[in-house]
């Protein structure tokens, strides 16, 4: 659905304090750029760094905050930031030639990649505009010796280039201590229901009482809250994972329905991606000279064996990647209504995640009780992190069943 442009101003009102730190840094930007420029803010203190970190929960828009303090520094508009100009649209579209938007598609962020894509990226000169940016999304993924590679040029940046790194959120463990050190930091905040539900209205053609449902049931995380207003198979995989909470009760029926999701997700995981990743294969094979004749080009292939076994190593690791990120999503989906239930059963008055299950969700206070569904929330943690070790799906999902009908008394 089409809109008209948003300022970055607008585009990061529901956050003042983001939109602030960022309209200053890219004016104080474009004033050391200028001739006589000084690099400071409106209050006299340091407004622009080289090296920046936007964390904040999953969903929460910090690439999207990292796109909008891009606009801002390629803006040629008279305010940075002014979302008309042919700059902040090309970056704001994902076409501008000196940003560099780096979505790592595998579990980790290696140092080859990070050598070869992200460094070079940056040593670049900035082709049409004054700044070259990098924005490396879910950097948390960056192996340790990626990280230790990146430093250096963390610490002493190309004098026109900007590092954006965005991280969920700035637990040690996350992303590296080192870098982060080196970045000034920016907290961007979960948006509000009402923001969202906005959004959704506004952008996607959503009604209201859709929009505000996604905006709940997603947590407030802006990319799901999209797709479940526009992707009928979001919709109701979520209603199938929810009705595994009604189910678990019956025994055999509860293993059932979870092998059934576990093996729609895997098989999604690999077939949505199945032409992209075949065609990906046929352009390195015809690179490396694929389908020709002769000693030389027979020679060539077999020397290139081992970047398709690369390409394919890759592929393998995208699609894990892909198979456990929706697994995990539908397991918070079903801690949300176990939250509900928790909620109600300590009569706490609380907006619930799943507004449209309130009646399971009382049934399930009523019936598996306070310390049932605390135990419930816990069965789901676990899950979770053996998801995260490599415990295969479907042992680490009837695990997470056979603890459910424990927290149930069943």
């Amino acid at each position: 659905m089409s809109t008209s442009p948003r300022s970055v101003a607008e585009r990061l009102a529901d956050t003042p304090s983001v939109r602030d730190v960022v309209l200053n840094a890219a004016r104080a930007a474009r004033a050391l750029v200028a001739p006589g420029g000084a690099e400071t803010g409106a209050d006299g203190t340091a407004a622009m760094t080289h090296s920046w970190v936007f964390t904040g929960a999953p969903g929460s828009g910090r690439s999207q905050a990292a796109l909008a303090f891009a606009a801002a520094l390629e803006c040629t508009g008279e305010e940075p930031g002014c979302g008309r100009c042919e700059s902040c649209r090309a970056v704001l579209d994902g076409a501008h030639t000196d940003v560099v938007h780096v979505v790592p598609q595998a579990l980790s962020i290696g140092v080859d990649y990070v050598r070869e894509t992200i460094i070079a990226g940056a040593h670049r000169l900035p082709t049409v505009s004054p700044w070259r940016v990098v924005i490396i999304e879910d950097a948390d993924r960056l192996s340790a010796s990626a990280a230790d590679a990146l430093l250096k040029t963390v610490e002493e940046p190309p004098s026109r280039t900007v590092m954006v790194f965005c991280a969920p959120s700035t637990d040690p463990q996350d992303f590296s201590t080192t870098l982060r050190s080196r970045c000034r930091h920016i907290y961007v905040p979960s948006p509000s229901v009402a923001e969202i539900t906005r959004l959704l209205v506004e952008e996607e053609g959503a009604t209201d009482n859709d929009a505000r449902l996604a905006a709940q049931a997603s947590l407030r995380h802006i990319g799901r809250a999209r797709r479940l207003v526009t992707t009928p198979s979001m919709q109701q995989r979520r209603a199938a994972v929810l009705g595994l909470a009604e189910l678990i009760r019956h025994g055999d029926q509860a293993f059932q329905a979870m092998h059934t999701l576990v093996k729609a997700m895997e098989k999604e995981a690999t077939e949505a991606f199945a032409e992209a990743d075949a065609a990906e294969r046929e352009k390195l094979e015809r690179s490396l000279g694929a389908g020709g004749k002769g000693k030389g080009t027979q020679k060539a292939a077999r020397g290139s064996a081992g970047m398709v076994k690369e390409l394919e190593k890759a592929q393998r690791m995208r699609t894990t990647r892909r198979r456990r990120d929706l697994l995990d999503l539908a397991l918070v989906d079903l801690s949300g209504l176990y939250r509900d239930a928790l909620l109600l059963a300590v009569g706490a008055t609380v907006e619930p995640v799943h507004p449209d299950f309130a009646g399971l969700a009382g049934e399930l206070a009523e019936k598996v009780g306070e310390r049932g569904l605390v135990e419930c929330l816990d069965a789901i943690t676990i899950c979770r992190r053996h998801i995260t070790e490599n415990v295969q799906f479907s042992i680490a999902t009837d695990a997470l069943v056979g603890r459910l009908r424990q927290a149930y008394g069943v």
